[in-house]
């Protein structure tokens, strides 16, 4: 039974890929019934008379998958956020960063339009708390090509997610990194400050030899399948520190012995990442006295 990976999910069909080329194909019709969804990055075995004319026949086991944008198997999600037009935001880049960490994924952060932040200190110094804290952040311009060598670099061997807001240049940064693509891009509304979207399925797009998804985006950035009491578990900073608190259970907030606070007044934490932890818990709770 031959077996490949789905690279793109289009009006009903299935485009899978292996060594020996792509294969359209439908989903067989007990998907249905048991309530499954092939999805883009999904291993599967499937058959195929043609090119044209084949069936995915079964899903294989999953390592992690997102259902707003729907793909499977990522490996790292590089959130593009840019310092300019849309406005870089750490409040939405923190809340991407849990939604990312809660499902197992590697984050990069990656500032687009990087030549406009030289005398922006404040952005500066939030790529560093970034830093501290021990992600990978990458600076990048399409204008002059600042950064491109290094984006390019960790695409290789993985299958890496696009996210981050409309507008900030995603698609901009993957025609420069590869002209061939001219994946449609949109200017910036001076009205509302932000883009449009200008991807409207999820596709998996060949890049050396890993590849890049390029996606609709994240519809939803809700926290709806977080529970409270795992918040502290995606802000790593928080999570290193937890056994060191007093209490099980510890929410880092008024609790005595507190290592998490202890960590904050000695200023090891990031102020904005702390306010950014107790906004977040809160909206949870309330989500779930709502539910």
């Amino acid at each position: 039974m031959p077996k490949g990976m789905i690279i793109k999910a289009l009006s009903g069909y299935y485009y899978v890929m292996n060594d020996n080329g792509i294969f359209q194909c439908r989903g067989r019709g007990n998907f249905r019934k048991r309530k499954l969804t092939p999805l883009v990055g999904d291993e599967v075995e499937f058959q195929a008379e043609n090119k044209t004319d084949g069936y995915v026949l079964s899903i294989l086991e999953r390592k992690n998958e997102l259902i707003r944008p729907p793909i499977a198997n990522i490996d790292q999600a590089l959130l593009i956020f840019s310092a300019r037009r849309p406005t870089f935001s750490t409040h939405l880049l923190d809340r991407f960063l849990v939604h990312i960490e809660a499902n197992d994924i590697l984050p990069i952060i990656c500032l687009s339009k990087s030549d406009l932040t030289d005398s922006d200190d404040e952005i500066k110094e939030a790529l560093e708390a970034y830093r501290q804290v021990g992600y990978c952040v990458l600076e990048t311009s399409s204008i002059n090509e600042t950064g491109l060598e290094a984006v390019l670099e960790i695409f290789e061997n993985k299958v890496t997610v696009i996210a981050g807001q409309s507008g900030v240049g995603k698609s901009t940064l993957l025609n420069t990194l590869n002209p061939e693509l001219k994946l449609e891009t949109n200017e910036i509304s001076d009205h509302l400050g932000r883009g449009k979207h200008t991807t409207r399925h999820v596709e998996l797009i060949p890049f050396g030899e890993g590849f890049v998804a390029d996606t609709p985006g994240f519809s939803s950035l809700d926290f709806i399948d977080i529970e409270w009491i795992d918040l502290s578990l995606y802000f790593p900073e928080i999570r290193e520190r937890r056994p060191s608190c007093k209490f099980r259970g510890c929410t880092h907030t008024s609790e005595p012995k507190c290592a998490v606070k202890a960590a904050l007044e000695n200023d090891e934490i990031a102020q904005f990442r702390y306010d950014h932890y107790l906004h977040f818990l809160q909206e949870i709770k309330d989500q779930k006295r709502r539910y």
